[in-house]
């Protein structure tokens, strides 16, 4: 299955826009501000139920009171989804919901210039980054996350209060407990999983004996509950003092190891591209494995930063799926 075309309205700067798109390659050609990535913002929303980089507010269009995107695939079935100021229904298979149905969701693989400078990034860019990928890899995951961060803010919010005591904090310690230990389980076995992968894929792009692994860096040493759910009490006198929990998943790392250092510091440019290649390609290889489905490729104006030999393993990399590119100037691919 493939997309076959896409319509805007009101979306971010587009009043109405309309994009054919090919079964293999599509390449949306414009200057910097005209709109492209929105394109490809309106696909992410039909295929994986929300933006990867706004809220709905955002994304409306300046002095309109709604925006409609929507999607045709090769199959002849139509997604759409509409926001109106305060609720948004997504319409597939002519049935409405307020969410993307979770068997509707189709896989993406989503390429940002931003991904290219991910090595050097902070702590909470290395989470967000992975956060999204493993929510993609997994239902479970995205549920458990989503859960765990409502439940943190639930008690930063009373560790704000003056009148907070630990008991108080008991209910939440436990939700934090159950869903943080169960995402630290699944953050370490996709971690394994990718770097069973990434020296051998990094070698298929820059051929030579470089050896690159990805360390998750947790303060939980023990995954259990009861751990977990300790070390949140240990915390309770601190926490209460500073107004936030200062334990947790939330605080997670994520780092590569270029030759047993550090990526950051010590691979060259050229060399942290092909590292972030590499992540991607895996990504692609993990979902299609998942879901059973080629991802949809979505490459925002990616190729400006990449040479034409890495610009090639792209391409070639992906040729046997559906890519959506936006650039400046045209490409060869």
């Amino acid at each position: 299955m493939y997309i076959k075309s896409v319509d805007l309205t009101n979306f971010r700067n587009h009043t109405e826009y309309h994009l054919d798109c090919n079964p293999d390659t599509t390449l949306i050609l414009g200057a910097n501000g005209c709109g492209k990535t929105s394109v490809l913002e309106a696909i992410y929303i039909l295929t994986r139920g929300k933006s990867f980089r706004a809220t709905d507010k955002d994304i409306l269009k300046r002095g309109t009171e709604f925006y409609r995107v929507s999607l045709e695939f090769n199959t002849g079935e139509q997604f759409s989804a509409t926001y109106n100021q305060s609720t948004k229904t997504f319409l597939t298979h002519d049935k409405k919901s307020s969410r993307l149905p979770k068997k509707d969701k189709y896989p993406i693989v989503l390429f940002l210039p931003s991904d290219l400078n991910l090595i050097s990034g902070s702590p909470s860019r290395h989470r967000d980054y992975f956060d999204r990928i493993f929510s993609e890899l997994s239902d479970t995951y995205a549920t458990n996350l989503h859960k765990y961060e409502k439940a943190l803010r639930q008690r930063n919010e009373l560790l704000k209060s003056d009148y907070c005591k630990e008991s108080d904090l008991f209910p939440w310690n436990l939700l934090l407990a159950k869903y943080g230990s169960s995402i630290t389980n699944q953050r370490r076995n996709i971690i394994n999983t990718i770097n069973n992968e990434l020296t051998s894929t990094y070698y298929s792009i820059a051929e030579n004996s470089d050896q690159i692994s990805l360390n998750y860096i947790t303060e939980l040493s023990d995954i259990t509950e009861s751990h977990y759910l300790k070390l949140l009490e240990q915390n309770f006198t601190k926490d209460k003092y500073i107004g936030h929990t200062s334990f947790g998943i939330h605080r997670d790392d994520f780092k590569f190891i270029f030759n047993n250092s550090e990526a950051d510091g010590s691979a060259s440019r050229g060399e942290t591209r092909s590292i972030i290649l590499a992540l991607k390609f895996i990504e692609a290889n993990l979902l299609q494995s998942e879901t059973g489905k080629k991802p949809i490729i979505l490459l925002d104006d990616v190729f400006s930063e990449l040479d034409n030999t890495r610009r090639k393993y792209l391409v070639n990399n992906f040729k046997n799926h559906q890519v959506i590119i936006t650039s400046v100037e045209d490409v060869n691919y």
